[in-house]
């Protein structure tokens, strides 16, 4: 059997705050192969960023891996030495951050940034390091690399910008990208290009994806395959159509009805989700979507259910793994 080129089992993560300890990441479990695309979704404070964070060894001072495994290549990687896990993020894997303009040294041109890496890793001089940067912005799009390179950030727009964080990542040829909320900044003509220059690399380099965002238009036009978290759990995963044709957790249904539809009769209000996020220090008993849940039954507010198949994908919820659709009709099987 071949192995994933990334996989996370029951990963728990756990951020140490003066008032209290956050289960910032609980018992996460999932896989990415070669070449594939991987969405993750959920509000704000559901645990996307700081799943990506453990599997990058990048968590704040605040933040450890309490247990679980993250294993890239067949290689466990909670174990390793900061020697060992930097030399990973700097060939292997890489990471693109929400904030490109925050992400860039100001005081470095950005052409030297996007190579840096290679001087560090691969050990080739300033000048190839240079010609490798001008090569990389000519991949992504940026127009006159050869003199973007000797410019500074503050002069690059918000899709330059993204676009230099792109390069940077990709300099080294890593087998994985994990890319954090890389269109919110941009309006919607530089969305759709970034998300098509990641969907190109990705196929013609066969490197894996991990996107990460609140966007689930974003994730219907590039992703393979979608993770819906709450609360720090995974609550609903599979094949990104047969999530969005036939959501089977409650939050995900509810996430897909909140979008504003152009077919929608415009006398009818904008459907939200009533409540709001769970405090992560003070979760509800039972399933942690129950209290803000409009298919709620009395046992969702006693036992937390588990991520389960049903009807083709895994989810976490009693409604359905009893049988009963969120569309409103009974499954006999």
């Amino acid at each position: 059997m071949s192995l994933h080129l990334l996989e996370l089992e029951d990963v728990h993560t756990k951020l140490t705050l003066k008032t209290g300890v956050v289960r910032a990441v609980d018992g996460v479990s999932f896989h990415v192969d070669a070449g594939e695309t991987l969405g993750i979704v959920g509000e704000s404070g559901s645990g996307k960023s700081m799943t990506a964070l453990s599997i990058m060894r990048l968590l704040p001072r605040s933040g450890r891996i309490d247990s679980g495994a993250i294993r890239f290549k067949g290689r466990e990687l909670t174990g390793l030495s900061e020697d060992e896990m930097e030399e990973i993020r700097g060939t292997e894997m890489a990471m693109i951050f929400q904030d490109p303009m925050t992400s860039l040294n100001p005081v470095y041109r950005t052409g030297w940034q996007v190579g840096e890496p290679l001087q560090i890793h691969r050990g080739i001089d300033v000048r190839a390091a240079l010609a490798a940067a001008i090569a990389m912005f000519k991949k992504v799009g940026i127009p006159e690399a050869e003199k973007r390179v000797a410019q500074y950030p503050h002069v690059f727009s918000g899709g330059m910008s993204q676009r230099a964080m792109i390069a940077m990542g990709l300099t080294t040829s890593p087998s994985l990208l994990i890319a954090d909320e890389p269109t919110t900044a941009l309006d919607v003509t530089i969305q759709a290009q970034i998300l098509d220059l990641l969907r190109t690399l990705n196929r013609d380099s066969g490197m894996a994806t991990i996107l990460i965002t609140h966007n689930l238009g974003v994730v219907a036009g590039i992703c393979d395959r979608v993770i819906v978290m709450y609360a720090g759990r995974v609550v609903e995963q599979g094949r990104t159509e047969d999530v969005f044709a036939h959501p089977e957790h409650p939050y995900t249904w509810s996430l897909l009805h909140s979008i504003p539809r152009l077919d929608a009769d415009d006398r009818e209000p904008l459907k939200v989700i009533e409540g709001s996020p769970p405090d992560m220090m003070g979760l509800p008993s039972g399933c942690k979507f129950q209290p803000r849940c409009p298919f709620a039954v009395e046992r969702c507010a006693k036992d937390e259910p588990e991520l389960r198949d049903v009807r083709g994908h895994l989810a976490r919820c009693w409604v359905t793994q009893a049988g009963t659709s969120l569309n409103g009709s009974v499954d006999a099987g």
